[in-house]
């Protein structure tokens, strides 16, 4: 595929975290030359795994010329990026009033004026199915198609692509090369909790693994022990004695809150993993058969990171945020095969 492929093909990818997208992307064979994210702390993780430069700024401030010089003058240039979702979440959505104080409402718009700088050949957007509700994605393909870009978008379910997590997520490609069309499903049987984490070595709530610093899980409080301990893979608190509810769910309206306080099952997708994944009482997070919730290195290769990437000496919260927040590597490698056959198909 390369071969076909005179000029060089280069990315940049905006609101990078530690670089997710990118490693998918360059696992697909595409160079990314540098990753744009507000938040320092990801820096290390993101330089070390991906040989790219990494740039911290505010995007709503930051002055788009200087990624522009960064692309060779012949190459293809391919511009990516997932802006932070929470703005866009089924949650944040139903709170319409909050939303539009959220600095992050406009970050879409901050993404065109990224594109209308640097006119990049190709673009991918990847976030939440929400996103597709709002006036200001509606925005952002009509920019495009101004721009005389070819735009498909679509929903798509992470576990058709690889990714073994309950995951719904919108995918846009956009080029001026011709028509593209958002990747078909590459899996037919889904990758489950167990294919993915059923080897790991064995640890109690609160334990550091010696040999891998990131195996390490929070710990449980008294109550939260004996609840786990009587939960069942994909049951709920229903499941419990009732001396063990929290007083919101002994009432009528906490009786449809089955998503948190579960179990996850080794033959199942496990639940979309959040920033919160490490904490039991935040999701459907505990572990199929120990009494704890999941690890920071399990909701990693959840996420499809393997286990070679360095995310750094960081406290368990901000290595959760920071790989909850994260573009899957494998759904980032499914767009960057698409956009390079889109360009041998095209350039």
């Amino acid at each position: 595929m390369a071969n076909k492929v005179k000029k060089k093909i280069e990315a940049i990818d905006l609101f990078s975290g530690i670089g997710g997208l990118t490693y998918g992307l360059n696992k697909a064979g595409i160079k990314v030359l540098a990753g744009l994210d507000n938040d320092q702390s990801c820096a290390l993780a993101f330089e070390k795994n991906n040989n790219a430069k990494f740039i911290c700024s505010d995007i709503a401030q930051y002055d788009f010329n200087n990624l522009k010089s960064m692309y060779e003058k012949n190459s293809i240039k391919v511009l990516v990026g997932c802006a932070p979702c929470q703005p866009f979440s089924s949650h944040t959505f139903k709170a319409r009033g909050k939303k539009e104080k959220d600095k992050r409402w406009n970050l879409l718009d901050h993404f065109v004026r990224a594109i209308q700088t640097i006119q990049p050949d190709v673009v991918s957007m990847e976030n939440v199915r929400g996103v597709t509700k709002t006036d200001v994605f509606e925005n952002f393909v009509n920019q495009l198609r101004k721009m005389n870009y070819e735009v498909d978008y679509k929903v798509v379910y992470a576990p058709n692509y690889g990714v073994p997590q309950n995951r719904s997520r919108l995918i846009l490609l956009a080029s001026r090369l011709g028509k593209i069309k958002v990747p078909e499903k590459t899996h037919s049987e889904y990758i489950t909790v167990g294919d993915v984490i059923k080897n790991l070595p064995k640890i109690d709530a609160g334990e550091k693994y010696k040999k891998d610093p990131i195996h390490q899980t929070k710990n449980l409080s008294p109550i939260n022990m004996k609840r786990i301990r009587q939960s069942k893979p994909k049951g709920t608190w229903r499941d419990w004695d009732k001396r063990l509810l929290p007083e919101c769910y002994k009432k009528d309206s906490g009786q449809t809150y089955t998503s948190v306080y579960g179990r996850m099952s080794w033959d199942d997708v496990s639940p979309t993993i959040t920033t919160q994944f490490f904490s039991y009482g935040s999701g459907r997070f505990g572990h199929p058969e120990q009494d704890r919730a999941i690890s920071i290195r399990e909701g990693a290769l959840l996420q499809t990171f393997p286990l070679s990437y360095d995310f750094g000496d960081l406290p368990a919260s901000k290595l959760g945020k920071q790989i909850g927040n994260a573009v899957p590597p494998r759904l980032g490698y499914v767009i960057g095969r698409a956009i390079k056959k889109h360009i041998v198909k095209t350039a």
